[in-house]
């Protein structure tokens, strides 16, 4: 009987503990900015079945402003894994759009991030993390994910990062 009684103290603390996405965003001062257009012809997101695919989307903030230039030129890593974050957020806009609440999000299962950045830059990992690090932040285990980092000769608009992601959902 004393076993029983601790397991449901202990379900019952991780119940009251555990905070929602939207909760963690709070906690973290981060309010998630209105989902741009499109720059071409493509769609922010695809659902099918319970995956939703997210395009590439870019470290633009709430005020509008794009970070741009190459990692490792014009912008140090700490100003790429800022990007990357900035990123996130908007990401996780484009995702709330798409599931009415972040609430409903099972597993972050994939994340590509695209560094714009010289042929000599080799930190792409840490410059992504900037995006994984705050995916885990407000997913807790459901944030950790699949994820390749690769560095490209440039990227649209010039800006320093591009990430896209694919979620599984109820």
């Amino acid at each position: 009987m004393r076993i029983a009684s601790l397991v449901f103290l202990f379900l019952l603390f991780q119940t009251v503990s555990a905070q929602s996405p939207e909760e963690q965003l709070k906690k973290l001062n981060i309010s998630l900015p209105a989902v741009s257009q499109p720059i071409a012809n493509y769609v922010k997101f695809v659902r099918t079945g319970n995956l939703i695919f997210l395009a590439g989307h870019g470290p633009t903030g709430a005020d509008g402003v794009t970070i741009t230039g190459k990692v490792g030129a014009e912008l140090s890593i700490d100003d790429g894994y800022q990007a990357a974050r900035t990123t996130a957020i908007s990401l996780l806009a484009t995702l709330q759009q798409a599931t009415c609440s972040l609430n409903k999000v099972k597993r972050i299962v994939k994340v590509n991030g695209y560094v714009n950045c010289g042929s000599d830059f080799t930190q792409h990992p840490k410059v992504i993390n900037g995006c994984s690090d705050l995916l885990v932040q407000i997913f807790g285990e459901k944030g950790k994910h699949a994820r390749a980092a690769m560095g490209m000769n440039s990227l649209p608009n010039n800006m320093a990062v591009e990430i896209e992601m694919v979620v599984e959902v109820e």
